[in-house]
């Protein structure tokens, strides 16, 4: 029998990876900035359509600028994390589902311990079953 069982991948922070991780937390940041003034303009806009419903739609707009302000913020922690990183630590990069084979004997213990994948510079180093 087959079952899902969920994989952490983990990465080793080199400087290559710390200058790809910081190109990426910036680049989501500036994409949820631009979302931000995306929204506003559109605020704006349907509040001159709709002048009934403004504080309706100043409301609602309002709840998504300060949800993706919010993951601005998460971002700016995580680029500080990210500098004060030492070389060679490991951090959770993602979690993937995987599919395991199941039979009979299989020492279920064994099963259920948490699997990682270790990357280091895109190259996968080992693989953890703990």
């Amino acid at each position: 029998m087959k079952v899902i069982k969920q994989i952490l991948i983990k990465q080793v922070i080199t400087e290559n990876s710390k200058i790809k991780l910081e190109k990426k937390f910036k680049q989501e940041k500036s994409d949820l900035d631009l979302e931000c003034k995306q929204l506003i303009f559109e605020k704006k806009k349907l509040q001159k359509e709709r002048k009934s419903a403004t504080h309706k739609i100043e409301q609602r707009f309002q709840i998504e600028i300060d949800n993706r302000k919010r993951k601005i913020n998460q971002i700016d922690f995580k680029l500080g994390q990210l500098y004060q990183l030492p070389l060679g630590s490991e951090i959770l990069e993602s979690k993937m589902d995987s599919l395991i084979e199941v039979t009979t004997g299989m020492n279920w213990e064994k099963f259920q311990n948490e699997t990682a994948i270790i990357i280091k510079d895109d190259i996968v180093l080992r693989i953890d079953n703990e």
